[in-house]
């Protein structure tokens, strides 16, 4: 799986038009299955979500400032995408418990962390999967900048962790993880 990381020097807008077959390729030259990082903010509009359930709440998503992560498999499954998806969210709460030393808590795809400023849980992150029909693609984002947002949230600021830190360790983390599946699926006998 290939993998990079764009730097803090460059900022892009995430508004869903970047969940898109072959994005990766088309921008970041990255052919086959792939995953980018990069900063920015989020502006989604209704027009442009794909999880059908917000898009019926009229909940829109909006953030200062998040690193995201677009990610591209070239397999039409679905439910595996969405398995790749809750891997990505697990690798960034195992990485977030090690440097918080203390407890993140998933809600399927989401992570919350308590607020340092009230202690309060704050929605950390949005993802979603889908399907195109060439491929299955992923798109995470991790608030950088908690101020501004729908509804209640926490900051990688908030929580005093390096954004560009973050996402290398994230992309690293689940790019290994990714390999060791591959690995794993490729050691083992057939049973008859």
């Amino acid at each position: 799986m290939h993998k990079k990381y764009l730097g803090p020097e460059t900022k892009l807008v995430y508004d869903g038009f970047q969940l898109a077959p072959h994005w990766i390729y088309r921008q970041h030259d990255l052919l086959g299955d792939a995953i980018v990082a990069f900063r920015g903010p989020c502006e989604v509009h209704l027009s442009e979500m794909v999880d059908i359930e917000d898009v019926k709440a009229q909940a829109p998503i909006s953030s200062q400032e998040m690193v995201h992560f677009i990610v591209e498999f070239f397999d039409l499954d679905l439910e595996k995408a969405v398995y790749r998806q809750r891997l990505l969210i697990v690798t960034a709460k195992e990485y977030l418990e090690e440097l918080l030393q203390e407890k993140v808590t998933r809600r399927g795809d989401d992570l919350f962390v308590n607020r340092p400023q009230d202690g309060k849980p704050g929605k950390l992150s949005v993802s979603i999967a889908t399907s195109s029909p060439v491929s299955t693609l992923i798109h995470t984002g991790f608030n950088v900048i908690s101020e501004g947002t729908p509804v209640t949230t926490v900051g990688l600021n908030d929580l005093k962790i390096d954004p560009n830190a973050f996402a290398q360790a994230v992309l690293d983390r689940y790019t290994a993880e990714v390999a060791d599946i591959w690995e794993a699926r490729c050691k083992v006998r057939p049973v008859m």
